[in-house]
């Protein structure tokens, strides 16, 4: 049995040691230099292990888009769609994605293995991809719970994002991200452009039909991989040592102010965010950008309308796609170096802008061509303020919810966007550049705004503090 004299050594020791850390916080990582040749081995450790999310996202979004590659060798017509039909098979998978998001983050911040839950998840989009259908009714369900599944992903790899990185470290990897949705516009087109040629009639099935078996397939095998390569939560990693478990945890806790167990339960989380209203004009903002953005899902349609055969038009979707994946990882690198992000995001609006302008005005194909080059760059803006939304939101129970929340209130943007590219309004689509132009518009103005109320807000975090951040903290701007 310790005596007293050994609980008092005890005592003093852990009292010493406490004064140390408030002297030096560094001190239990070996010192200032120390801490920083660990904190760069440890980026490096989780920046390899994070690449994988591109991977999937990549299958993501390739999943996601097959009907409308597929729109080009005989879907609609195999499945007999008529009018607004293939719009109805589109704007349904949203329905789907808007259902089970909030639910999906708020258990995800919850559970201790999300590495798991996301790969479990990925391989059932695949299996659902696999199942096409022969009937309107038939797709018609399987791209429901198609969506249905896919929700969890983009949500959950956000906020796995926010756990990891600090705000000025968030921009270049929500890029890095979302970048897998951009390869996946271009290359799932080529894929998809090979996949069409070469499997027409194979054991007696369509080419399109191929394309949904073999798309599966690879997202089911890549989904078994991914378990073993995905991160969880820096206090329950695997692969971890426990000084760099620490130093993760520390990280995110200087950065964002708060330490990040507080108020961690889901039901608070879901409260605080519901009643915040940054969420729901952020949500709205993001709404109307994704509908100035929903050209992606009709793009191989308006490559096609420069008049070369369906296997040239998919290959002329990659080259805008792959500048945008160059331009989103420069502006992004740039928003994190400066620490600002609405002058950036509006840039990049403002050239999509240009390139819907360019389109209305002219049947030049060289223009339109270039024209559209200019509209991917609304893809460098989302990412921007896909970053700027994480920056803005803490604690992570909070952000977990929001995060679903604000992205799920966006889905109305891809589901009425679904419905603004009838053929009808082609070859021009002036009517449908011209939405495109007015939603562009007005989510840089509601931006402004927001941007506007958060240097207000830095104000009084400068005398008080709020919502749970230490003083001292500011909102990136």
């Amino acid at each position: 049995m310790p005596s007293r004299s050994d609980t008092l050594d005890t005592v003093s020791v852990e009292t010493a040691l406490s004064t140390q850390r408030e002297k030096d916080p560094d001190s239990e990582f070996g010192g200032t230099d120390a801490r920083k040749a660990l904190e760069r081995r440890l980026l490096l450790k989780i920046d390899l292990r994070m690449s994988v999310l591109v991977v999937i996202y990549i299958l993501n979004y390739i999943d996601r888009t097959t009907a409308s590659n597929a729109r080009l060798k005989d879907f609609e017509a195999d499945l007999g769609l008529k009018g607004q039909q293939f719009a109805t098979l589109l704007s349904i998978l949203y329905v789907g994605y808007t259902l089970m998001q909030v639910p999906s983050n708020m258990f995800m911040s919850h559970i201790a293995r999300p590495s798991i839950y996301l790969c479990i998840c990925m391989a059932l989009w695949g299996v659902v991809t696999c199942l096409t259908a022969y009937s309107f009714v038939g797709a018609l369900l399987t791209q429901f719970f198609l969506g249905f599944i896919q929700a969890a992903f983009f949500p959950g790899a956000l906020f796995l994002l926010t756990k990891w990185y600090k705000q000025k470290e968030l921009g270049l990897r929500t890029a890095m991200l979302f970048c897998g949705n951009i390869i996946s516009v271009s290359f799932g087109s080529l894929i998809a452009s090979g996949i069409l040629d070469t499997f027409q009639g194979k054991l007696g099935r369509a080419g399109w039909r191929w394309l949904f078996f073999i798309e599966g397939a690879i997202t089911v095998s890549v989904a078994l991989a991914a378990i073993f390569v995905l991160p969880d939560f820096p206090a329950t990693d695997r692969y971890l040592t426990p000084q760099e478990r620490a130093l993760a945890i520390r990280r995110i806790e200087e950065d964002m102010g708060v330490i990040e167990g507080v108020d961690g339960s889901t039901t608070n989380g879901f409260r605080l965010a519901f009643t915040d209203w940054k969420v729901w004009w952020l949500g709205l903002a993001l709404t109307l950008q994704v509908i100035a953005i929903s050209f992606n899902a009709y793009f191989p349609t308006i490559t096609a309308t420069l008049g070369y055969n369906p296997t040239v038009s998919l290959l002329l979707v990659a080259p805008p796609f792959i500048f945008a994946t160059f331009t989103s990882f420069l502006i992004s690198w740039h928003s994190d170096k400066v620490g600002e992000r609405f002058y950036h995001f509006a840039f990049s609006m403002a050239l999509g802008i240009v390139g819907f302008i360019i389109s209305i005005s002219t049947m030049q194909i060289a223009a339109r061509y270039v024209a559209m080059f200019f509209m991917t760059q609304t893809y460098a803006a989302f990412i921007v303020f896909i970053t700027w939304i994480s920056n803005s939101i803490s604690p992570s129970s909070k952000r977990a919810v929001a995060l679903a929340l604000i992205n799920t209130f966006s889905q109305l943007g891809n589901i009425s966007g679904s419905y603004i590219w009838p053929t009808n309004w082609g070859p021009t689509y002036r009517n449908s550049y011209i939405i495109c132009i007015i939603g562009s518009s007005l989510c840089i103005a509601m931006c402004w705004w927001f941007r506007r109320c958060l240097i207000l807000l830095n104000s009084e975090l400068d005398k008080e503090g709020e919502g749970g951040f230490k003083k001292g903290f500011r909102y990136m701007l």
